[in-house]
């Protein structure tokens, strides 16, 4: 299946919910999703076209931030990422752990690591942070600042 295949059959099946759709090459395909197709688009994919998930991923953006959930459809060679923009004051997406449970322990990472909530997520505890580290401090935010006056960071090591 090509990408602009793939594009077209799920942009008519969930409609609106599927937005910008990109294809940077032929093994690659974004599609803008809206929180409230995720998990319909992520279960189709997954359980209807035989999609894997590989992974998800955060980045900060200028308002807000966007996460990229990574499905591979290895007959085709071809990776799909459902991209979702969230807002930056109260970020939040709809968990995918009730439908793949392999999302599980990337959420509880995202989570805890930028400070995006995953409602519906059915155990957002600590994964990666010390026991601690400070309530509503995330490392990858950009307004990160450190906590711990005696913490050692990378090229401070003589």
């Amino acid at each position: 299946m090509t990408p602009a295949r793939l594009a077209a059959h799920l942009a008519a099946r969930f409609g609106s919910a599927v937005g910008q759709v990109q294809t940077p090459s032929a093994r690659r395909l974004y599609l803008s999703v809206s929180a409230e197709g995720l998990r319909d688009v992520a279960q189709c994919l997954h359980r209807e076209l035989g999609c894997r998930f590989a992974t998800a991923s955060a980045v900060e953006v200028p308002h807000g931030f966007e996460i990229l959930y990574h499905f591979v459809l290895d007959p085709a060679d071809l990776v799909v990422s459902l991209r979702l923009l969230t807002d930056g004051s109260a970020p939040s997406a709809p968990s995918l752990t009730p439908v793949l449970a392999a999302a599980g322990f990337i959420e509880r990472e995202i989570h805890e690591l930028f400070g995006i909530d995953f409602p519906g997520h059915p155990d957002l505890r600590r994964l990666l942070l010390p026991d601690e580290w400070p309530a509503g401090v995330h490392p990858l935010r950009r307004q990160y600042s450190e906590w711990d006056p005696s913490a050692i960071r990378d090229g401070e090591m003589k």
